[in-house]
């Protein structure tokens, strides 16, 4: 189960909706040309950048307009599907696979100590970036995507739905303890990049009817 077209595009109107651009700077071709686009104005992506940057650029887009393809999918503890619906780690697991053909491990303290993502600053965030948090009184017992403008998607708990939020909230600032980056532009990114290439969709899923 993946939410609908209309949720992803209302999804991908609000993350547009955070950009102080004007609109005729965004052309609205598809959702991955608009995320693309904001992440320009926002002086995130340059708008000409060496091949492999570029493709680095372009697939940490990808990783946020695929998690929300997922907006609505309930919540269960040790779920990694959209059928059976996912909990925090095994939403951040099954987007990095699909997307990039990076296997994080299944718990959220395990992936923020994998060894191929690199420890990024709080004011050096992306999107793309794993973003993680103190819930349970123990360091990363929680992690999401971060989607730009202090936004991340995440399974939150049970009885929750993947949703977005804003991590500059009081619960979450006072919480958050460390972001990680998957090392895309790195020296050896070359075979990762070209697998991932190999299954990389053009537009997201659900803009199919």
């Amino acid at each position: 189960m993946r939410a609908s077209a209309r949720t992803v595009g209302c999804a991908t109107a609000l993350l547009l909706a955070l950009s102080a651009a004007p609109a005729a700077a965004a052309p609205d071709t598809s959702s991955r040309d608009a995320v693309l686009q904001l992440l320009q104005d926002r002086g995130l992506l340059p708008a000409t950048e060496p091949g492999v940057i570029r493709q680095a650029r372009d697939m940490a887009s990808d990783l946020v307009l695929t998690a929300m393809n997922f907006l609505g999918v309930p919540y269960r503890r040790g779920g990694s599907s959209a059928d059976e619906g996912f909990d925090c780690s095994g939403f951040t697991r099954h987007i990095f696979e699909s997307t990039i053909g990076l296997v994080l491990p299944r718990r959220a303290d395990q992936q923020a100590e994998h060894a191929s993502l690199l420890a990024v600053k709080r004011e050096e965030l992306r999107p793309g970036d794993l973003v993680f948090f103190n819930t349970m009184r123990r360091a990363f017992s929680h992690v999401g995507i971060y989607m730009g403008e202090g936004k991340f998607i995440h399974a939150p708990r049970t009885g929750g739905q993947v949703r977005i939020e804003d991590m500059r909230q009081a619960y979450w600032s006072q919480r958050f303890n460390g972001a990680r980056r998957a090392d895309l532009a790195g020296p050896q990114a070359q075979q990762l990049l070209q697998e991932a290439a190999r299954g990389l969709p053009s537009a997201p899923a659900s803009a199919q009817p």
